[in-house]
């Protein structure tokens, strides 16, 4: 793997990161709704990871660089999409950028600024791992290739479900009520699942034990993990809903695993 390449991708697609970021806090000023920064990272995550798939450097097989930049943008797409959607739509602000707004009042757009800004290191660190993937072999195409695409098909499509399903029963449900069907019944937060999930498309591609370079393919799912699970993900997600359901939602606690999906409970 070219170093030197890697290096210089990274730093391209940290500065364009830092300024997707940087735009994205001065929209969701303007607009007072902070969700759109979500957009605006995926938009620019999934357009950074298209860049390291494409970026020109030995070894690539050119046919495994396309795969990997038309994996990340339909990622990028149908998840940016659906949340720009749900912004442009919804009433209210998303419910962790609401609790902050409401802890922090008057200081909240300038400190939701360092949410926001760390965003953009952790976007190009992604790409890293689409950049090992993609320039780790000039191999053709194999069977590891299949099963990575695969993988990220199925926590596309499993993550869109979670979405699909949690949007439909707010459509008809009573305010405050817990949603427990589906692929809620199996985790709590079966969205971040499949979201994390995806990214271990890329060492599935390309890890080897014997080529230390490709371990940089395992950053992706290790930073997804840690930011979906005890980040900015669950925990923010799980505090304002005990604030706002209270003791229907800690007895969802007790009956449904936190993030890897497990069997549900026989409620009696």
């Amino acid at each position: 793997m070219d170093f030197s390449a890697l290096v210089t991708s990274f730093l391209v697609t940290l500065a364009m990161m830092l300024a997707v970021m940087v735009a994205a806090w001065s929209i969701q000023r303007l607009a007072r709704n902070a969700g759109w920064i979500d957009v605006f990272w995926t938009f620019g995550t999934g357009s950074a990871c298209v860049i390291a798939a494409l970026w020109p450097s030995e070894p690539a097989n050119p046919q495994r660089q396309i795969l990997l930049a038309c994996l990340a943008a339909f990622w990028s797409l149908r998840l940016g999409l659906y949340i720009a959607h749900r912004v442009r739509r919804s009433a209210r602000e998303d419910i962790r950028y609401a609790a902050l707004r409401n802890k922090w009042g008057a200081a909240f757009n300038r400190r939701v600024l360092a949410i926001v800004v760390p965003q953009a290191p952790a976007g190009a660190l992604l790409a890293v791992s689409v950049f090992a993937a993609a320039h780790a072999s000039e191999a053709p195409l194999g069977w590891r290739d299949i099963a990575g695409a695969a993988l990220m098909l199925l926590a596309i499509a499993g993550e869109a479900v979670a979405d699909e399903q949690m949007r439909a029963f707010k459509a008809r449900a009573e305010p405050n009520a817990i949603m427990r069907e589906g692929l809620w019944a199996w985790s709590r937060h079966p969205n971040y699942f499949f979201e994390w999930l995806g990214w271990l498309a890329y060492p599935t591609m390309a890890l080897q034990l014997v080529e230390p370079a490709t371990y940089l393919t395992l950053i992706a799912p290790i930073i997804m993990y840690l930011v979906l699970r005890y980040a900015t993900g669950v925990p923010t997600v799980e505090a304002a809903m005990e604030r706002s359901r209270g003791d229907a939602f800690r007895a969802y606690q007790r009956d449904v695993s936190v993030f890897f999906p497990t069997p549900p409970k026989r409620r009696s």
